[in-house]
């Protein structure tokens, strides 16, 4: 089935969902904030070039590169949105657990989440404007869904910060709270999310099926140019290989769940941006297993040969 019919579905939510999103939303990156501190900050000043430059792989680097890919792609108006969506989301917390897990610099990885987070209260409603509208059919379609520009700055603004500085506020002043709600709060957040998704997509649901193997490989394709903007990126800002990693993970892996909330809130769930978000979040998942697996393998291979050559 031709995945541009999914350009006119639309995902039906139940009645108190317009009330339900925004509390999700303000859920989720309360949960993100209580497990950012001002201690995570440090690397800016110790490192400020290079991490900087980091940061701007995730919050420059991806969406540039999507944009390049939608143009060799050229997918449907609603997949193109979806796309870069994602790519203007902050990076996720998993990319920090596979940091840990491939021996990278996770000290690094968490520094770049909490940056990225932290500047996504503005950057991420403004990023996707500004690179919406460098993309004609995706331009069009927030066009058609009449999305206005400064009330959405400013709600998504207020959605994102306010419950950001909270969390944050609660994860100084009482990190061992923190540290109890943080799991409660991101399960609710995501559980609400599931579940508001599938019973969204459930009148649909022959039809995200049917194309739901031609969007995972664009999602798929999609996330492999994130690795590898974010590796790319920490090589040529002269990163050890512990550096790389990290970067390499922060980029790749995204606040998918975010970008959900916002695509079913402020774009009217529109099914192909929702579809290929959704994959998303599951694939980055595998990927980012998979090459945790493929580091650690080199890592031993490594380890096999300098055993070998010592005296």
């Amino acid at each position: 089935m031709d995945i541009a019919a999914l350009d006119a579905v639309q995902i039906e939510l139940a009645p108190g969902s317009q009330v339900i999103l925004p509390m999700l939303l303000a859920v989720l990156m309360f949960a993100v904030a209580l497990n950012v501190h001002v201690a995570d900050f440090a690397l800016v000043k110790q490192r400020p070039v290079r991490f900087l430059g980091a940061a701007a792989a995730q919050i420059l680097g991806l969406p540039l590169a999507t944009l390049g890919l939608l143009y060799v792609l050229n997918p449907p108006p609603s997949i193109a949105l979806g796309m870069i969506v994602v790519a203007c989301c902050p990076g996720g917390n998993v990319s920090n657990f596979f940091t840990h897990l491939s021996r990278g610099d996770t000290a690094l990885s968490v520094s770049l989440t909490a940056t990225s987070s932290l500047a996504a209260a503005l950057l991420t409603p403004l990023s996707i404007l500004f690179w919406t509208s460098l993309y004609a059919p995706a331009d069009a379609l927030v066009d058609a869904i009449e999305v206005s520009p400064i009330p959405f700055v400013i709600q998504m603004t207020v959605l994102l910060a306010v419950p950001l500085a909270v969390g944050m506020g609660i994860a100084h002043r009482y990190p061992r709270i923190a540290h109890r709600l943080r799991p409660v709060f991101l399960a609710a957040g995501l559980f609400g999310l599931a579940a508001m998704v599938v019973g969204g997509v459930s009148s649909n649901w022959s039809l995200f099926t049917a194309t739901a193997g031609t969007v995972l490989v664009i999602a798929m394709i999609h996330n492999a140019v994130a690795f590898g903007v974010g590796a790319l990126s920490a090589r040529a800002l002269q990163y050890d290989v512990a550096g790389r990693r990290s970067v390499t993970f922060e980029v790749g892996i995204q606040n998918t769940g975010l970008g959900l909330v916002i695509l079913l809130g402020q774009f009217e769930g529109v099914g192909g941006a929702a579809a290929i978000t959704a994959l998303w979040a599951v694939w980055h998942l595998f990927s980012g297993g998979l090459l945790t697996g493929f580091y650690r393998g080199l890592d031993a291979v490594r380890a096999h040969k300098s055993a070998r050559t010592a005296p």
